[in-house]
């Protein structure tokens, strides 16, 4: 999972867009970031790649309102509708995004991002499969639910990290346990998302990156048990974690923000 994933992006100003908050080319902007302009392929009408803007322009016409996030991970299939050829593609990706709208309207994108260039000089270009899913509407999770999850999975792992004496295992593990104690943030979400979103995401993309390092080894004398009890302790945060990102990335389209 990246620490931004592309989906999330794609949710975030898909919705922003969908809603009228912003013009087509400030979302497309803002999904695409660095990298080379998106394509996809499977829009409904289109035998070949299409852009991003003509894609979320299709999407619009065909009377989808919005769009959710999936960050799946092997048993743990979250927010993914099905059919399972789709299933296995977002696992692969570690994510996708999930339209919601009209009946007959059900799709999902899944991001392939491949590096081209040498080191300092490397593009990202970007390449969406859009294709027809199970109409099934999933509920949640809602963002003061995820919140409260990500908050009491932090304080389960502080203490669990504790109690395996994590900050005797050298620099990365010291990082670890220090980096949940955090409390900065300047997180930006996109137009027609709660402030409260920000902050949840934030939180998830710092918890994210100390989850990155947490079972490394870092030169310490540290075993093959201690790594495993580290990310044992550290596995229903991991599950927090992604929950969070959903929620924060899909908080635009909860009946009753807060």
């Amino acid at each position: 999972m990246l620490a931004e994933p592309r989906s999330g992006l794609l949710v975030a100003w898909g919705n922003a867009l969908l809603a009228g908050h912003v013009p087509p080319d400030d979302a497309v902007s803002e999904i695409v970031g660095t990298d080379e302009p998106h394509r996809v392929t499977g829009v409904p009408g289109e035998s070949v790649p299409v852009g991003l803007s003509l894609a979320l322009g299709r999407l619009r016409a065909l009377g989808v309102s919005g769009l959710r996030l999936a960050l799946p991970v092997s048993g743990d299939p979250l927010a993914l509708p099905g059919p399972p050829a789709f299933n296995d593609l977002a696992l692969v990706a570690g994510e996708a995004a999930i339209t919601v709208g009209a009946p007959g309207t059900a799709y999902g994108l899944v991001p392939e991002a491949t590096r081209h260039g040498s080191i300092g000089d490397a593009t990202v270009r970007v390449a969406w499969r859009m294709v027809e899913v199970a109409d099934r509407p999933a509920p949640g999770p809602f963002l003061a639910e995820a919140e409260r999850e990500l908050a009491e999975a932090m304080r389960d792992a502080i203490e669990d990290l504790t109690r395996l004496d994590v900050a005797g295992g050298g620099p990365a593990a010291q990082r670890t346990l220090a980096g949940l104690y955090r409390k900065d943030s300047d997180t930006r979400v996109a137009p027609g998302h709660p402030g409260r979103a920000g902050r949840v995401l934030d939180q998830a993309r710092r918890i994210h990156a100390v989850l990155t390092v947490a079972g490394r080894e870092d030169g310490a004398a540290i075993s093959a048990a201690e790594i495993s009890a580290r990310l044992g302790a550290l596995a229903p945060l991991e599950r927090a974690c992604r929950r969070a990102m959903v929620a924060a990335y899909g908080a635009a389209l909860e009946p009753d923000r807060a």
